[in-house]
């Protein structure tokens, strides 16, 4: 590898490490601001979006892509701290319905905007060609650290989504 060969590859970590850090950089403020990871913040989300203000395990994991255990796991968390209370229904006596409480009302009102949101915003303002090319090199870059195996929900943070890290 010659001097520019090195400077490419020293551009690219940099590249990957400004993206890992302003991911955690934003999980820290928003542990700060609102007391939430992104995943919790994301069913609070999802909860206050809903027309009828509630919805089930079932309902939030698809939207989130994730295992309806992942979504249990994070409303124990929710629940636990007064954010949102669980509810059977009215018509469906075995199913039972999220809804989010006022403490999680507030801690919306409270929480940075979401990283994930910008990044959303962003890529949806960019031609298909280049969002795939995007999606190929992220596979590529995933790959490329023997982590084109791990399990990731489509929530951008760090580590294991149902784990309570701190006060999030």
């Amino acid at each position: 590898m010659d001097g520019s060969d090195d400077k490419q590859l020293d551009d690219t970590l940099i590249a990957l490490r400004r993206i890992l850090r302003a991911t955690e950089l934003y999980e820290r403020e928003l542990a700060q601001a609102a007391g939430l990871t992104p995943a919790k913040l994301r069913v609070l989300q999802i909860l206050s979006g809903r027309k009828e203000g509630n919805a089930t395990p079932t309902a939030m994991a698809n939207q989130m892509g994730v295992r309806q255990a992942n979504v249990t796991a994070l409303v124990d968390q929710l629940e636990n701290r007064g954010m949102v209370r669980r509810e059977r229904s009215s018509t469906a006596r075995r199913q039972t319905h999220v809804v989010i409480a006022p403490a999680g009302v507030e801690a919306l009102r409270s929480a940075p905007s979401a990283l994930q949101q910008h990044f959303v915003a962003n890529y949806q303002k960019l031609e298909t060609w280049e969002q795939q090319m995007i999606l190929s090199v992220l596979n590529r870059v995933a790959l490329m650290l023997n982590a084109a195996d791990i399990e990731a929900a489509p929530v951008l943070t760090i580590g294991d989504i149902r784990q309570d890290r701190g006060r999030g």
